[in-house]
């Protein structure tokens, strides 16, 4: 784990005005990346850097060759279309990076002449998937999502045996991950209207989004070998906002016995940033299992991942409709939870991943699943906040959802908070639901 550093310091604040703002969630204590071009051009897409309301350009910086050593080659592999080659350095060249860029973006910094050139307005700004993701793996590790619903369909035995012994996991699509998706409602087959009739088929009925965040691997490791659970932090770059979107009754026709299939691949949307796990240093708490619930085997258990294996990360999700957005609405607020609730952790699911030798690459994505909390307004999908279709919610200008319509955009954030110290921002995933085609 990384200890806290000079980029941590509470008390810095940038040449860049608007990183000096509370409200930003992008201070200099917070540097996430993406890959970007200005909007509407013909740029090559190529990485940036947050910093308030801007974007620096770190294909232009590379071309300055301010930087030197692992620093200085951890930005010349900041010009391609992806973030995988910064990706494979691993953690001491991402931090010597963010070192340099800290320095660089702070106040009175002498290279501030010959970076502000380089900035980008966020709002000029459109996004592409930050890396080329080879692989993706979704989990299911909230006790709380995954009792909620297994209540729906098995109220006398909600989880399944192996539930609390195994960070569930199943292989995803990773064509359909995208930012600032805008997708047709998927079709495909579903439950028989009776007994012993043919499947129906048409446009899903009752879809649904997830509340997740997204784990980005930096290294990787060699087949056959494992990841173990005290070095994983080494191979995490960094963490984004997921939404997993779902075909509940799709899903419900389709999953047994090998899972979903159509019911998920069709889209999953990720917010544009990453942050980075060294910004979220000062977020991490303590991961715990209540009394009386199984403790994890030997290869998921140790002392300091119990003292700081989670994290800290408030999320909420939020809706416009068409008739909301016309009337000029602002988005209403479904729910929140936070991260710090689930079962298993970060390190947890590299190590469980990779102990059967299975190699994870560099930019392979990794899905919590689903982050429910305790309590019934922490749900992280409609189908627990409408008890499974059956109590609508009622949206403050007069419409009612049960699962999603036409038109319909979800909207997820993320930050951390803790006194004295700025506000780290995730930015936000927002996606939005087409008619079927």
């Amino acid at each position: 784990m990384t200890t806290l550093n000079e980029t941590h310091d509470a008390n810095l604040t940038s040449w860049v005005a608007s990183a000096n703002d509370e409200g930003t969630g992008f201070p200099v204590q917070n540097l996430p990346y993406a890959v970007f071009r200005r909007r509407g051009s013909q740029e090559a897409f190529r990485p940036g850097v947050a910093i308030g309301d801007r974007i620096l350009d770190l294909a232009a910086l590379a071309e300055l060759r301010v930087f030197d050593g692992q620093a200085g080659a951890a930005l010349a592999a900041c010009t391609a279309d992806s973030l995988n080659p910064l990706m494979a350095l691993g953690r001491a060249h991402w931090s010597a990076l963010r070192l340099a860029l800290s320095r660089a973006l702070r106040s009175g910094a002498a290279l501030q002449a010959r970076l502000e050139p380089l900035l980008v307005a966020q709002a000029d700004a459109e996004y592409t998937t930050p890396a080329r993701i080879g692989d993706y793996t979704d989990f299911y590790i909230s006790l709380h999502h995954a009792t909620a619903v297994g209540k729906q369909f098995r109220p006398d035995n909600p989880l399944l045996p192996n539930y609390k012994w195994v960070p569930i996991g199943y292989h995803g699509r990773a064509s359909s991950v995208g930012v600032e998706q805008r997708f047709p409602r998927p079709v495909g087959q579903t439950r028989p209207a009776a007994e012993g009739e043919p499947p129906q088929f048409g446009p899903c009925q009752r879809l649904d989004y997830e509340l997740e965040l997204g784990v980005f691997v930096g290294t990787g490791n060699a087949q056959g070998d494992r990841i173990a659970l005290d070095q994983a932090d080494d191979h995490v770059f960094g963490l984004c906002i997921l939404n997993d979107w779902s075909a509940r009754d799709i899903q419900a026709w389709e999953y047994q016995p090998l899972g979903p299939f159509l019911a998920k691949n069709f889209a999953s949307t990720i917010s544009p940033w990453i942050v980075t796990l060294e910004a979220l240093e000062p977020f991490r708490a303590a991961w715990t299992r209540a009394a009386g619930e199984p403790q994890p085997l030997p290869y998921l258990a140790s002392e300091r991942n119990r003292a700081q294996g989670a994290y800290d990360v408030q999320m909420e999700v939020l809706l416009t409709t068409e008739v909301s957005r016309a009337a000029g609405h602002p988005p209403a607020r479904l729910s929140s939870s936070n991260f710090r609730d689930a079962y298993w952790n970060i390190a947890q699911l590299l190590a469980h991943h990779t102990v059967n030798g299975c190699n994870l690459q560099p930019g392979d994505l990794l899905g919590t699943g689903t982050l429910s909390g305790p309590q019934p307004e922490e749900a992280g999908s409609l189908l627990e906040l409408t008890q499974g279709g059956k109590a609508p919610i009622e949206l403050p200008w007069g419409e009612q959802r049960v699962f999603l319509q036409d038109g319909d955009q979800v909207i997820i954030r993320a930050e951390c908070r803790k006194a004295g110290y700025p506000r780290i921002g995730f930015g936000e995933s927002a996606g939005t639901v087409l008619a079927a085609r």
